[in-house]
């Protein structure tokens, strides 16, 4: 197959295109001109195109026949000014598309996220026709707009995956910002630290993918969780995080809706605040430290044929086997 990747630059982009080039002939675009420039140097096919511009598109005919898009680009963040969010998830999306439209791909994969599902409550085993709550911040509102309008065109044969907390070797995100939070102080300890939620290793996330582009017809227009299917202590994978890093934590217990109320005060003051600063905690990841979360995943089981192969175990030993002692 032809292949384009959009969001190659990133950590799960990246990652996919050096899986599919051993198979496919693959086609990467991404934003970050030096990471580009990086993958041209070791023999990728790369554009240069930030797709919340559609102006920078290169024309259909310079890329020649697709077969498909996996659409991986996305500004996936807690906090944010909400016009970022609309530009690089919403309105980037619809370039994927109108990209998608030119060359007649058969195949779209969107790559969401379960947090369009979230709620600041328990959620265990969320199947992918739950309803969609109000969005907790503007990345579950512009991911959950991306989604609509990916399956407003059936002709391009779309298919979401929502992977939920991709980890793995050369994240910068997931396991580290973890780290990063403990070493600035007391983490929050709520409902005792019954907090817990299922993460997703990288590969298993490609091998979604892969499921994916290859399918028949009849997963075409469906949505798709994807996990570990191990539902993780949130106490525990940060503990076993400081413990790699020989780093301090300390945890403060905390009465929940005290916590919300004062998170919640702290977003509205650095929206406003003349120079804008990410508070040290949102309501979002207040949630997460809070609340039981895990998805169902037995749709992509049946449809997909697809499974998760790495224990959480395994996983966090090969994540941070470059981290420092």
């Amino acid at each position: 197959m032809k292949i384009l990747v959009t969001g190659a630059t990133g950590f799960l982009g990246g990652a996919l295109i050096r899986t599919l080039a051993s198979k496919h002939d693959v086609i990467a675009l991404g934003r970050n001109a030096a990471r580009c420039d990086h993958l041209r140097s070791n023999n990728f096919h790369v554009l240069q195109v930030d797709l919340s511009q559609p102006g920078t598109l290169p024309d259909a005919g310079q890329i020649g026949p697709v077969d498909a898009i996996i659409h991986c680009a996305a500004l996936s963040a807690p906090w944010g000014p909400a016009q970022a969010f609309e530009d690089a998830n919403l309105h980037g999306t619809l370039t994927a598309l109108e990209l998608a439209e030119r060359l007649e791909v058969s195949r779209f994969v969107h790559i969401s996220s379960p947090t369009v599902t979230f709620e600041l409550k328990d959620q265990i085993r969320v199947r992918e026709d739950h309803p969609l709550p109000h969005p907790i911040n503007d990345y579950a509102r512009t991911k959950a707009l991306a989604e609509k309008e990916v399956l407003a065109r059936p002709e391009l044969g779309p298919v979401i995956l929502r992977p939920r907390g991709i980890y793995g070797s050369g994240d910068e995100t997931l396991l580290p910002r973890l780290l990063r939070a403990a070493t600035k102080g007391p983490l929050p300890l709520i409902r005792g630290g019954a907090a817990a939620i299922d993460l997703t290793h990288i590969s298993d996330v490609i091998r979604a993918i892969e499921a994916a582009l290859t399918g028949d017809h009849i997963i075409e227009g469906e949505v798709f969780h994807i996990s570990g299917g191990e539902v993780i202590p949130i106490k525990d994978i940060v503990e076993r995080c400081c413990q790699r890093c020989d780093v301090p934590l300390r945890w403060r217990p905390l009465p929940f809706t005290p916590a919300l109320i004062a998170t919640r005060m702290m977003e509205w003051a650095s929206y406003r605040w003349p120079v804008r600063q990410e508070p040290s905690i949102t309501a979002y990841t207040l949630g997460l430290f809070s609340f039981r979360q895990s998805l169902d995943i037995s749709k992509a089981e049946q449809l997909l044929d697809w499974r998760p192969q790495v224990p959480f175990d395994v996983g966090f030993n090969e994540a941070t086997q470059g981290w420092p002692q």
